[in-house]
């Protein structure tokens, strides 16, 4: 399984080619605690109708988004450690490991934000090690969530650096529950962390297209968004996580 979209046409190019293609890097998202099954099933038609990437949602959901779209070609996604990371890392593997017994085909996981703050980088290799052995069991993609607003640019290099020591797929900037958003500067260092080959994912606050093309063109492979629809259509986006 790639871990990279099918690339669209760079920012400049005209819009008429790009929402098409945008789809692609989409991971349309409900995280919200308090979303309803049929708002769920909402979302995975939704999904299917304009291609995206994957739906993601909590795990309680994972069965039920992976029945919804059988068939569709679209990914079931789940999340662990969420929102907070703060987790034992034997609780986070026990969480992945559900997951994708229940159907995901990508993880995407919170880091241990305190021992990225306190540069303990051993700390967040085997914490996203034991995740990553979990997922990666099964055949599903992990990304992992440094949750960009409470780290230092040099924190930020250290996380995305463990991420890839780590065995990860992706590096992700935010949960979008904790405050801040991906901007495209981050996006930027972390592509230039992680070289070419690991995937970046922009989560948090892209809500148009034209965010979604600055993220592109940082480095961005996937897009994080509740806003999907608004931003394939070129509209602005108002709904969060």
């Amino acid at each position: 399984m790639s871990n990279e979209a099918t690339p669209v046409n760079h920012p400049g190019a005209g819009t008429d080619s790009v929402p098409g293609n945008i789809a692609s890097y989409i991971d349309h998202t409900l995280l919200k605690p308090e979303a309803s099954e049929a708002d769920v099933l909402k979302v995975c038609a939704e999904a299917a109708e304009y291609s995206f990437k994957s739906v993601c949602v909590n795990p309680v959901w994972v069965k039920t988004v992976k029945t919804a779209l059988k068939g569709s070609g679209v990914l079931t996604c789940s999340v662990v450690g969420f929102p907070l990371g703060a987790a034992p890392t034997d609780v986070k593997t026990f969480e992945a490991r559900g997951a994708v017994l229940d159907g995901a085909d990508e993880v995407d996981m919170v880091i241990n934000i305190a021992a990225a703050r306190a540069g303990d980088q051993g700390a967040l290799v085997e914490d996203i090690s034991a995740v990553a052995e979990a997922v990666h069991a099964s055949g599903a993609i992990l990304k992992v969530i440094i949750e960009t607003v409470f780290l230092s640019d040099d924190q930020k290099v250290l996380a995305c650096q463990a991420a890839v020591e780590a065995g990860a797929d992706f590096v992700k900037t935010s949960t979008g529950f904790n405050g801040g958003g991906a901007t495209a500067d981050d996006i930027a260092l972390m592509r230039r962390t992680v070289g070419p080959d690991l995937g970046v994912k922009a989560s948090g606050g892209v809500r148009s297209l034209a965010d979604a093309q600055a993220m592109i063109a940082a480095g961005a492979t996937r897009i994080g968004a509740s806003s999907g629809i608004a931003i394939v259509k070129g509209e602005q986006g108002s709904s969060a996580y």
